[in-house]
């Protein structure tokens, strides 16, 4: 079943061009994949971003509105292109199988698992850093002690001699 629908993906950078770029290339990917059918693309000028402690970054975003051969295309999108929104625009009622739906549910909870993976991984370096820089630190206070005791003693040893 043909699946009509609406995605917009976003992206920050700099310089503006290289975001404009990266934007395109992203969508001409989108394009070429199998089962795919881009009806209308719009990429959005880059805009610089206005807030706070953020200097010379741009934002774009591209309208892409597309007609999939089937639901796990529109899951595909969804979950290996990141878009920020999507919009089912066409049927106004979806009807598919329970093997459909498993396979959605099986690739999502797949990617999901990556993600913790990804997450409890980093997590495990950070806190392997945080120690190795207590450490560090450790020794380095150590060291300055040490240098501290042997200055004291050098004085005391040259007041002694006069």
């Amino acid at each position: 079943m043909e699946i009509k629908a609406l995605f917009i993906f976003e992206i920050m950078g700099r310089p503006p061009e290289h975001i404009k770029n990266t934007l395109g290339e992203l969508v001409d990917k989108l394009g070429e994949q199998k089962g795919i059918n881009i009806i209308r693309k719009e990429i959005h000028e880059p805009k610089l971003v206005e807030k706070e402690n953020v200097q010379n970054l741009f934002t774009t975003f591209a309208e892409v509105e597309l007609i999939a051969d089937n639901l796990n295309l529109i899951f595909d999108i969804a979950l290996n292109m990141l878009p920020s929104h999507v919009e089912i625009l066409a049927p106004k009622e979806l009807e598919f199988k329970n093997f459909d739906l498993s396979s959605v549910v099986s690739n999502l909870c797949v990617k999901i698992h990556k993600y913790d993976e990804l997450s409890k991984i980093s997590l495990m370096e950070k806190n392997s850093l945080i120690s190795q820089l207590k450490q560090a630190q450790e020794k380095i206070d150590n060291l300055e002690k040490g240098i501290k005791g042997r200055k004291k003693k050098t004085k005391k040893k040259t007041k002694k001699k006069k």
